[in-house]
This record gives structure tokens, sequence and C-alpha cells, in this order.
């Protein structure tokens, strides 16, 4: 029994010390917190310098087939790491900051839009050794990831796009919606209290994240608004469908039912746009499957890929 009563005392000691860790230090807990998962999905951070002047940093990890993984608008490479616990056992797992967005470069005359972003990753890639690859994008990520299958198709292997931007014949979404009636985009911060409404309105089923860290995640955002504001500009202009049209690349095509910023009758849309495409529509989800539920998510692809393998070994044979 005294046994028990030293564990149970420890266990409370050992929660309020991280209360008061993460309420006193803040920051040096977000920190701590991101390095566990990066290293619990058995990723490293890295950084390269290409020709120029562009500066990418991005996590790697895994062996086997390269999976270039991309985030979406306003986010950052650590949108993938709880799915990449799951993928980093198959592949080579690699999930860069976006030119514009988290730890890499921010140029201020940079072009933003999807084609020169596509064009800018194929560098990182070759820079990295890698000629042919896999490649998945959430959001403004899917849309580039697109772009990039588009421009270079024989480099190419599968697309994994989870509610992907770029197409805007469809349907507007909440999103679209709000930015034409109110002039603000509801995607955008300028303040702590905003950027948790972001965190509220792109999520059907968020993880919870304590306010503290919410706090800290937000200063990226806050010090990147000018600069978003033209990027979200670009990648709005930039129509992806004429591109993919007949585009042959095996794709999986996600799509949360309850996503707010693109209306989910999208999925529908691409997925006759090409021609080797499919649609898994996830329930109860939001903008960020990966997030809300990154072990299905991660499944759904792994099976996805194993069909592939199934197929192409049946081709070869």
């Amino acid at each position: 029994m005294r046994i028990v009563k030293a564990v149970l005392v420890f266990i409370v000691i050992c929660i309020i010390a991280n209360i008061g860790f993460l309420y006193l230090a803040p920051e040096k807990f977000t920190k701590f917190a991101v390095d566990m998962e990066r290293k619990r999905s058995g990723l490293e951070r890295k950084e390269i310098s290409l020709p120029g002047n562009i500066q990418y940093v991005y996590l790697e990890g895994g062996k086997g087939e390269p999976l270039l993984l991309l985030h979406g608008f306003g986010a950052n490479k650590d949108n993938f790491i709880r799915a990449a616990r799951f993928l980093t056992l198959h592949y080579r797992v690699i999930i860069p900051d976006h030119l514009g967005f988290g730890e890499s470069g921010h140029p201020l005359d940079a072009d933003y839009r999807a084609g020169a972003q596509a064009a800018r990753l194929r560098t990182l890639a070759q820079a990295l050794g890698i000629t042919k690859l896999h490649l998945g994008g959430s959001s403004m990520g899917g849309q580039i990831a697109m772009m990039y299958a588009a421009f270079y198709p024989d480099e190419v292997q599968s697309l994994w796009l989870l509610d992907p931007g770029g197409v805007w014949s469809a349907p507007p979404g909440e999103l679209r919606e709000r930015i034409v009636k109110t002039g603000e985009n509801p995607l955008m911060a300028r303040n702590v209290d905003e950027f948790a409404k972001i965190f509220a309105f792109v999520m059907a089923d968020p993880p919870f994240i304590p306010r503290p860290i919410l706090n800290v995640m937000a200063q990226e955002r806050i010090r990147n608004y000018e600069l978003e504001k033209r990027i979200f500009k670009e990648a709005s202009a930039d129509s992806i469908e004429k591109y993919v049209k007949g585009l042959k690349t095996p794709a999986l095509i996600v799509w949360g039912d309850q996503d707010r910023a693109i209306h989910p009758a999208t999925a529908d849309i691409l997925h006759n746009l090409m021609p080797n495409s499919e649609v898994i529509m996830m329930k109860g989800l939001g903008h960020l499957p990966m997030i809300e539920n990154p072990r299905q998510s991660s499944h759904d692809y792994l099976e996805f890929r194993n069909q592939l393998d199934v197929e192409q070994s049946h081709i070869a044979q």
C-alpha cells in the first residue's frame, strides 16, 4: 500500500511540475513537446542552402522510396509529424517548410504561385539525390503537389491529396464565402485570439493543445501576416484544373466531410479530372485529416500504396 501511495504521489508531483513548466516557460515547453513528437516519429530536423539564395528547413526520417509531404497555407512542416509516425516505418519521409513559411527562407520578392513552389521543391529533391518520388500535400500543399506532377509527370509516382486547393470551379466553401462577405480571411491571424479561431475553423476534431502552446504557435503566424496576405492572393489566383485534366499519375484524394475551408464537393471534381484517382471521404473530419485522425489517414495511404505495388508487379509480369 505504501508503494502504491508513493507512486501516486510521484505521478501527482510530475503532473504539477509539467503544468508549472507549461505556464512558466511556454516557449521552452512547446519546443520540448515538438522535439519529442519529431523523435517519436523518427524525424530529424535538417537544413540546406540551394542556388538562388534559397534556404530550406525540413524534417527527414525513415528508409525506402522517397515520400515528400507538403504542408498547406499558414502551416509548417510539423503538420505532418503525427501522420509521419506511421509512414517512416515504410518510406524515406521528407517534410519541408515551404519557402515563405516556417523556418525556411521568407524572401519578399519571390514568386509564391504553385508552379514556382513546385519548381523549387524539385530543386530540393534533386539536391537530396531524389529523381523519382511520391508526393503528398495538404490544402495549398496539395495544389503544389499536383503542379509538380503536371510539370514533371515522369518523376512523380503517386499523389496523396488531402483537401487540396486550386480547384476554383468547385462550390464555394465557408472560407471563400466569408472573404467575399466580410473581406476578412479566417485563415490569417494578427493576434493570439485570431490564431485560436483558425485552429477551430480548420478542424472539426482537433487534438487538444493547451492554450499556452497555441499562443506560442501563434507568434510565427502573427510575424508572417503581411507576407501571407500576398501568398494567399497568389495561390488563390492560380487554378490547377487545366494542368491536371487527364493527368495519369495515380492519386488518392482524401477529404474531411466537415471541411469549412474548401467544399468537399471539390473531391469529385478532381476525381473526374484525374483518370487514375480514387476518393476517400472521412466522416466527422475537417480540413486537416492527417492531424485530426493521423492513424486512419496514414492507414488509408498505406493501403493505397500497397495496391499500387500489386498493380505494378502485375504489369511487370
